[in-house]
């Protein structure tokens, strides 16, 4: 799935309300001399809004010895980001993120100009990077670049390392996967069908996401978790239980998933999107005794201690991709000036798949 929309870019059914975020005054680019960057204002409390965030113009920044100038191309905004909101991310300063970029101008041999490069240095239209801040990208016919930041980024390693690494997904593995409409859920869905699951099972927010998991991704079954308790529905879909959960989400889903979980069952906790804005929210509820009599195993894990797994995710999926076996969950949104509304809209579920930021 690749969605655009250049007029309305994060919901083509209501116009954009260009009035909710501070803009700035003109676009930047590399020929006017003018940078952007976006900056946290203010912590918030529950979900973020407009106001904590502002764009800052400068000009261009030139690169200093053993550095290189990149103007970015493509952002990534990833839920994550609401974490480090409450204490990470320093306060107007530029805010960090994974991007691509070309270097358009460097003063270290390592970094050649023209280069495409990802690095962290994201929301802002250029930054100063040195070459151990940087990832060479392997050049794939056929692949897109945006591929770098989803499936072949840390949103599909992160797929990919809780399957293999964490899971241990065996060939006919019953899997269950909460938010499995988002960037990780879809990726999750996709490649652990290549790897041999068997029935595969996912909640999303709405029945337009029940339908694209059913219908695109390859899900068995999909439920909206708004319709009715998730253990209900997570009993009437995988009715003789699951052997996996992928938790992206947390709260009444986790208690569900273990209710649920034969024996040797394993959760794998990737994040808890759904207590991100709500800290107050009372605690998961389960039989705690499931775990010992079931043999169950609860691991989370952070991608970036498994960086030395990016090159086998690229032998394994590429094939699949080229072949048309496999494909991208993308939601594409033109300019970096509403990079604010989409975190925003991704926080509250309006996205399906990956959402990435293109340089208009």
């Amino acid at each position: 799935m690749t969605a655009t929309n250049a007029s309305h870019p994060l919901n083509p059914s209501r116009p954009t309300n260009a009035a909710s975020l501070p803009s700035p005054c003109r676009s930047a680019d590399s020929s006017t001399g003018l940078a952007l960057t976006v900056r946290q204002t203010a912590r918030p409390t529950g979900f973020p809004t407009p106001e904590h965030f502002r764009f800052a113009e400068s000009p261009v920044p030139g690169p200093a010895p053993g550095t290189a100038l990149v103007e970015n191309l493509y952002w990534s905004v990833d839920p994550y980001h609401r974490e480090m909101m409450d204490g990470d991310f320093e306060l107007d300063a530029p805010l960090e993120g994974r991007t691509l970029g070309r270097v358009v101008a460097s003063r270290d041999p390592a970094l050649r100009e023209g280069e495409i490069v990802f690095h962290r240095l994201g929301w802002r239209t250029h930054s100063v990077v040195r070459p151990e801040e940087t990832r060479r990208l392997p050049h794939h016919d056929g692949v897109p670049l945006s591929a770098h930041l989803s499936l072949f980024g840390g949103t599909g390693l992160t797929a990919y390392v809780g399957l293999t690494r964490v899971a241990r997904l065996r060939e006919g593995d019953d899997v269950f996967v909460s938010a499995a409409a988002g960037g990780v859920g879809t990726a999750t869905g996709r490649l652990a069908r290549l790897l041999g699951a068997g029935r595969l099972v996912g909640s999303a927010g709405s029945a337009a996401k029940v339908a694209y998991l059913r219908e695109q991704v390859g899900y068995d079954e999909a439920f909206d978790y708004h319709e009715g308790p998730v253990a209900r529905q997570l009993a009437k879909a995988a009715p003789d239980g699951i052997d996996l959960f992928v938790d992206n989400v947390g709260g009444d889903h986790l208690g569900a998933a273990i209710g649920a979980l034969r024996e040797r069952g394993r959760v794998v906790r990737i994040g808890t999107v759904g207590q991100y804005n709500t800290p107050d929210a009372p605690p998961v509820l389960f039989d705690h005794a499931d775990v010992v009599e079931k043999s169950l195993r609860i691991e989370g894990f952070l991608v970036s201690h498994y960086r030395d797994v990016q090159e086998e995710l690229y032998e394994f999926a590429v094939p699949h991709l080229l072949a048309g076996r496999l494909a991208l969950d993308e939601m594409i949104v033109d300019g970096f000036e509403n990079i604010v509304d989409a975190f925003l809209s991704m926080l509250r579920g309006g996205n399906t798949g990956k959402t990435i930021i293109r340089k208009a």
